[in-house]
């Protein structure tokens, strides 16, 4: 068998840990032979999750971590001050190079610095962007970013498209993916001072399929693959889309249950409804990639169950076996060159 792939898992982070990432880490194995896990985190409480379950001890590691990082920290400070947290040091696995990638589900701001200042940026990258796949009419879409930059700039917002391409491509297999930018209308002309500067920009560059503005309604439709934004409107439009999407299936659910009538038609149009449901659960697509550093660094919700830890642990063996970081080396750094 060919070498595995070697991802580090913080066992401390998110709402539900250690229970559920340990049940997500032991159901990716169990999927799949190409994967072991490192469970990062306090050793006695992973060490007795674990032994619920019965997972192939050659595919799971246990590395302990004294402390963990709290959501409401700062980020920079917690960073340095907790040396021996599941965040720093599932990290350090990554950058020694023990690890191809790290997921987590703990503080989003510690996991951005933790990226940058820990794993580091592949050269040439000027701000790894956050970019989560998102469901549509058309399939999945890829907003980029939706939480690392918020004061980015034109240029930055130029290599988000530049990876967003390779990784829809690459990932997704999404061909020619459509690249558009977030914008209040359709017309060149309209936008902010980042989106004016930014549009040019895009219009003239190579090796992308650069399609104009897309409206915040154009997004669930599918009018883009790759969608373009500073991490403030990005961060608005995920919240926004798993807002809507939350209250649409409790509203439908509370329909189908209010009558008699309702509920019998809810029988007969379940199955269908199921299966139309679940391409739109984002749990499904796993993390978000935090695209540009040296190595792959995976953040999932903070609310995450074991089936979004377990698609987080699993999207890191198409990344690693595309060689994703090498195409973006070699499309970004390499272009940029010349």
């Amino acid at each position: 068998m060919s070498e595995r792939i070697n991802v580090a898992v913080d066992a401390m982070g998110g709402d539900n840990a250690p229970a559920e990432v340990v049940k997500g880490a032991v159901e990716a194995v169990r999927e799949s032979a190409k994967i072991k896990v490192f469970l990062v985190g306090r050793e006695a409480a992973v060490k007795a999750e674990l032994a619920k379950y019965d997972a192939a001890q050659d595919q799971i590691e246990i590395v302990d971590a004294s402390e963990v990082i709290e959501t409401a920290e700062p980020p920079v400070a917690a960073i340095r001050a907790k040396k021996d947290s599941s965040i720093v040091k599932g990290m350090k696995l990554v950058k020694e190079g023990r690890c191809d990638a790290f997921v987590s589900a703990g503080s989003t701001g510690a996991v951005l610095v933790g990226g940058q200042v820990l794993v580091g940026r592949i050269k040439g990258v000027e701000r790894p962007p956050l970019a989560p796949v998102i469901p549509t009419a058309k399939g999945a879409a890829l907003l980029i970013d939706c939480g690392a930059n918020v004061d980015a700039r034109a240029s930055h917002l130029v290599q988000f498209a530049k990876m967003g391409s390779i990784y829809m491509e690459h990932i997704l297999g999404v061909k020619n993916p459509r690249v558009g930018i977030v914008n209040i209308g359709a017309e060149e002309e309209k936008g902010n001072a980042l989106v004016k500067e930014t549009f040019p920009l895009l219009k003239a560059c190579k090796g992308i399929n650069f399609i104009g503005s897309v409206e915040a309604r154009d997004i669930p439709a599918g009018e883009a693959d790759v969608i373009v934004c500073e991490a403030f409107v990005g961060n608005v439009i995920l919240k926004m889309y798993e807002g809507v999407g939350g209250t649409l299936i409790q509203e439908v659910k509370r329909g189908m249950m209010s009558t008699l009538r309702s509920k019998i038609g809810a029988l007969l149009v379940k199955p269908a409804l199921k299966e139309t449901l679940k391409a739109f659960d984002l749990e499904q697509y796993g993390g978000a990639p935090l695209l540009g550093l040296k190595g792959l660094v995976v953040k999932t919700h903070g609310s995450s169950k074991s089936v979004e830890v377990k698609n987080s642990i699993l999207q890191c063996i198409a990344f690693q076996e595309q060689k994703i970081n090498d195409k973006i080396r070699e499309q970004i750094v390499q272009q940029e060159e010349t």
